[in-house]
């Protein structure tokens, strides 16, 4: 699945069943189904890239404390640009 195919994918009523977990979380975030996303973060606390969505997702919610907490265990830097561009990066960087 390319980037493109994915944002595509947003528009649909379920995300797409053959795509990884993680991407998941990332289409439930951009479907404002933040809840859906923190669900699956949490279910591998640990796990350095479920770590990171968690980090992420804690961003968008505005509590950055908690988000640097996630970003500290999944070994990444606080991500600098805005939500969108982290989501794009994340999207890309799982696909």
């Amino acid at each position: 699945m390319t980037y493109e195919e994915f944002v595509s994918s947003l528009t649909q009523t379920a995300p797409p069943q053959e795509i990884p977990v993680l991407l998941k979380a990332l289409w439930y975030d951009a479907n404002h189904d933040w809840e859906a996303a923190h669900n699956i973060a949490q279910d591998r606390e640990g796990t350095k890239l479920y770590d990171r969505l968690h980090a992420y997702l804690h961003r968008v919610e505005g509590d950055t404390w908690n988000a640097g907490y996630w970003y500290r265990r999944a070994g990444a830097d606080v991500f600098k640009g805005s939500l969108k561009e982290e989501w794009e990066f994340l999207v890309k960087s799982l696909l």
